[in-house]
C-alpha cells in the first residue's frame, strides 16, 4: 500500500509541474482529492485491510494528500502571481498621455431661444401651455374665424389626414383649448411644431417651429399689447430696441398688425442684415376678434384681449446671424457646436 501511495504522490507532483494553465491544476486537484479521486479511492479499501493496519495507511493517505495540497496550493499561487503581472503589463496605463475629452452635447439653438422667450413671458405672469400636433379642423381653422372657403385652408398650404384632422398649422388652436375652459383671465404662451406644405429653402421648411401667446381679461386694449411687445423685445434684443407696428390683417384678431424691430446690428441706421431698411420684421400680432371670443363662449362685451405669434426658427437666425434656416436641421455638429 505504502508503495502504491508513493506511486500516486509522484504522478501527482509530475502533473502539477507539467500544468501551465489554472484549470490543468483543478484538474489535477479533481482526479487525485476529490470524491471520486485516487485517494479517496484508497480510503475506501480500507475496508479490505487488516483492522490493526487501518491506522497506519490512513495516516500514509493523509500524510501523502498534505504533501499534494501543500504543493498544489504553491502551484496555483505562483501562477496566479503570474497572471496577475502579465495582465499588469497588458493593461498599463501611460499616465503621460492626454486624457481623451468627453464629448458632452448641449442644448440646440432653437431650444435656447425658446427657453429664452418663455423666460420672458414667464417673467411677465405668462402660463406655458402645450396642445396637440395633431389637431382637428375646427380647432385649426374654424374657431379661429377661419370659414370652410378660406384659401388657408388650401390643400397645397396644409397636411391633411382626412377631411376633419390634419398637422397643425399654427399653435392658436391650443389657445382656443384654453379658453374653451373658461377658465379667466387667461395669460399663456403656446410653443409647439407646426407643419405648412411649403419647399424647403434658406427661409422655409414643411415643420418648424411657432410661439403663440393670448391674453384675455377685462378692459385690455391695444395699448396693453403695445407695451407687452415692446418689453419683450428690449428684453430679447437689447435695452435699445425700438418697435414699429405696420397695419395687417389676420382672420382672428381686428385690428391686426405686424410688429418690427429696429436693427440690432446697426441700431437703426441701414446695414447688410437689416437690408438697409434700419428695421427687421418679428412677429405679427392684433386684438382678438370678438367672433373668436364668441366661439369660445366668452362674453366680447364683458372681455377683450390680444393675441400674437413668434416664428421660433426667425427668432434663432436674427440672435446668432445664422443666414440658412437649413443649418439648424441638418444635425452637422460643426455647426451645432457653436452653440
Amino acid at each position: 500500500m505504502k508503495e502504491k501511495l508513493e506511486q500516486i504522490k509522484a504522478e501527482a507532483l509530475r502533473q502539477i509541474e507539467a500544468s501551465d494553465a489554472l484549470e490543468k491544476l483543478n484538474e489535477v486537484r479533481v482526479n487525485f482529492l476529490g470524491k471520486k479521486g485516487e485517494l479517496t479511492s484508497v480510503l475506501k479499501g480500507l475496508k479490505d485491510i487488516a483492522p490493526e493496519e487501518r491506522p497506519k495507511v490512513g495516516q500514509l493517505v493523509n500524510d501523502v494528500r498534505a504533501q499534494i495540497e501543500s504543493v498544489l496550493e504553491e502551484a496555483v499561487s505562483q501562477m496566479e502571481k503570474a497572471a496577475r503581472e502579465a495582465q499588469m503589463k497588458a493593461e498599463v496605463i501611460d499616465v503621460t498621455l492626454p486624457a481623451k475629452k468627453n464629448k458632452i452635447g448641449h442644448r440646440h439653438p432653437n431650444t435656447i431661444a425658446m427657453e429664452e422667450v418663455e423666460r420672458i413671458f414667464v417673467g411677465m405672469g405668462y402660463e406655458v401651455v402645450e396642445g396637440p400636433e395633431i389637431e382637428t379642423d375646427y380647432y385649426n381653422f374654424e374657431a379661429l374665424n377661419i370659414p370652410a372657403d378660406h384659401p388657408a385652408k388650401d390643400e397645397q398650404d396644409t397636411f391633411y389626414i382626412n377631411g376633419d384632422i390634419l398637422l397643425r398649422t399654427q399653435t392658436s388652436g391650443t389657445q382656443v383649448h384654453e379658453m374653451e375652459k373658461g377658465r379667466l383671465p387667461i395669460r399663456m404662451l403656446a410653443p409647439g411644431r407646426v407643419f405648412r406644405s411649403d419647399e424647403v429653402d434658406a427661409t422655409h421648411s414643411p415643420s418648424f417651429h411657432q410661439i403663440e401667446g393670448l391674453v384675455i381679461d377685462k378692459h385690455i386694449t391695444f395699448a396693453d399689447l403695445k407695451g407687452t411687445l415692446a418689453e419683450f423685445a428690449k428684453e430679447l434684443f437689447g435695452e435699445d430696441t425700438k418697435v414699429k407696428f405696420r397695419p395687417h390683417h389676420f382672420n382672428f384678431t381686428e385690428p391686426s398688425a405686424e410688429m418690427d424691430v429696429s436693427c440690432f446690428k446697426c441700431g437703426g441706421e441701414g446695414c447688410r442684415f437689416c437690408k438697409g431698411s434700419g428695421w427687421i420684421e418679428i412677429l405679427g400680432c392684433g386684438m382678438v376678434h370678438p367672433n373668436v371670443l364668441r366661439m369660445s363662449k366668452i362674453d366680447p362685451e364683458k372681455y377683450s384681449g390680444f393675441a400674437f405669434g413668434i416664428g421660433l426658427e426667425r427668432i434663432a437666425l436674427l440672435k446668432y446671424e445664422i443666414d440658412d434656416m437649413r443649418l439648424l436641421y441638418e444635425n452637422d455638429i460643426r455647426f451645432l457646436k457653436q452653440f
